[in-house]
């Protein structure tokens, strides 16, 4: 049986899309949104509520607390036993979220090289005292590749590079294989013209600013998040830490949450439109559902 990706940039209309496909398919979704997986994390994530979920089954959800670390090795087990599961019962897995490397984890045969607590401790007392600039120069010498894939500023993802480059003497970019299906699937991108998408985005940051963000974030702060590697730097509580600690205002969080959520949809496009597998619709279409429906029982034949 198939298992159907609704991938896709943040705000595009994944999740709606999901809750229909899933009452005509008799599915399942399993969250590929890798800030979702952190509980308590909610307005900020735009995490459907149980009563917008429609009486529909998710997966992975608020499994870990905001202090735990991503792992992609973690989250390709935990879903593949989720995916296994739903098969095994005869109900389409639907896999849905926007975190591109979380989904071909799922879906490819993609194997994660080791780690090595030394290496890595090392690594992260240079970022500690110097900071992120010296070592992404080190990564863009080792494999400009990798760096060009990379923020400048995301210390944790320039520190495993550098990792896997000393464990295995190889470029970073070297241990992301060429695609292998693990399931066969099928891939439904949706999007939204820029200027309409850009347009949700604000609208969606003022619904969440109205929804308590704020004092959302303010609970988490009790609950680690500030300390929390990866669940910190979410878009939103990121902004919203900034807030708490006095270092911006708040109308200043507001917009730069805004800002920041458009940069980051415009990498999300770009990883996906890599991928000429994916079948591209448009939100706004009044046929969305049924043109979706039309790949699916293509694919599957």
């Amino acid at each position: 049986m198939t298992v159907v990706a609704v991938v896709g940039p943040t705000a595009a209309g994944k999740s709606a899309l999901s809750i229909a496909l899933a009452h005509t398919l008799d599915g399942e979704v399993v969250n590929a949104d890798s800030m979702q997986l952190y509980r308590g994390m909610d307005i900020g994530t735009a995490k459907l509520t149980p009563a917008e979920r429609e009486g529909v089954p998710h997966h992975l959800l608020d499994i870990w607390p905001v202090t735990e670390p991503a792992s992609v090795a973690e989250y390709q087990r935990l879903a593949r036993a989720a995916v296994d599961d739903i098969l095994a019962r005869g109900k389409v897995p639907l896999l849905v979220g926007g975190s591109g490397l979380y989904v071909r984890a799922v879906l490819e045969r993609f194997e994660f090289p080791g780690t090595d607590p030394a290496v890595r401790e090392r690594l992260e007392a240079e970022l500690v005292d110097a900071g992120p600039a010296p070592l992404y120069e080190r990564l863009r010498a080792a494999d400009p590749a990798a760096a060009a894939s990379i923020l400048p500023g995301n210390g944790r993802r320039i520190v495993r590079a550098l990792e896997v480059i000393e464990l295995t003497g190889e470029p970073f970019t070297a241990s992301l294989p060429q695609p292998t299906p693990y399931y066969p699937s099928v891939q439904l991108g949706v999007d939204l013209d820029t200027a309409l998408l850009d347009e949700r985005i604000a609208r969606r940051v003022d619904r969440m600013w109205a929804d308590g963000l704020v004092a959302e974030t303010q609970t988490l702060v009790g609950h680690g998040l500030a300390e929390g590697r990866t669940a910190s730097r979410a878009l939103g509580y990121q902004q919203v830490l900034r807030l708490l600690a006095g270092e911006t205002t708040e109308a200043e969080a507001h917009d730069e949450t805004i800002r920041a959520t458009r940069r980051f949809v415009r990498r999300q496009r770009s990883w996906f439109r890599r991928d000429p597998r994916v079948h591209w619709l448009d939100s706004a279409s009044p046929g969305l559902v049924d043109a979706a429906l039309r790949v699916v029982a293509a694919h599957r034949g």
